[in-house]
């Protein structure tokens, strides 16, 4: 974060810069509020190039094995911009290392972790094991510690899921 806002700093005083030398070339004709000016805007656009980017940002960090399944975009009032163009503020990952397939009672089920990414002040990763059976597109979360289903929190999947495509896929490791 202190690096964000050192870069900020720099966008500011390049922006002012820019407005110095404008109010030099036109011979003092520019009234001297430009430059304060500048320097705001720099700083505005240097956080919206960051925010509009850190989805782009943090796919290339993401493994090969890592597949993007889901993402949503927000809109904030002190951020007037996003309601002409969203920008991503969260995304859900699939770790297919992770994805293990088993066959049980006729049903294919798919264990696997999914990784949901979430845009705050400083970056939330919350990791979560899941159990999903393919054929009902029940998907069960798994507590990590005692490995057990949480029957409370079963949801269906839509057919269209991009999460049951990706996890019920041939998965790369079977049991």
């Amino acid at each position: 974060m202190i690096w964000h806002l050192i870069a900020a700093v720099f966008a500011a005083l390049a922006a002012a810069g820019i407005a110095l030398i404008l109010r030099h070339l036109s011979g003092r004709r520019l009234p001297k509020w430009i430059v304060p000016v500048f320097a705001g805007l720099g700083m505005l656009s240097y956080q919206i190039h960051v925010e509009y980017s850190w989805f782009d940002h943090k796919q290339q960090q993401l493994p090969a094995s890592a597949v993007v399944v889901d993402s949503s975009t927000g809109t904030e009032v002190w951020r007037p911009w996003t309601f002409v163009f969203p920008m991503t503020t969260r995304f859900s990952v699939l770790d297919r290392d992770s994805l293990q397939s088993t066959q049980h009672e006729g049903a294919l089920l798919a264990e696997f972790m999914l990784y949901h990414f979430e845009r705050h002040h400083t970056d939330l990763v919350i990791p979560q094991a899941y159990l999903l059976n393919c054929s009902s597109r029940e998907l069960v979360p798994v507590d990590i510690d005692t490995r057990s289903p949480d029957i409370t929190g079963i949801r269906t999947l839509r057919t269209s899921s991009t999460l049951l495509e990706q996890a019920c896929a041939e998965p790369p490791h079977s049991s």
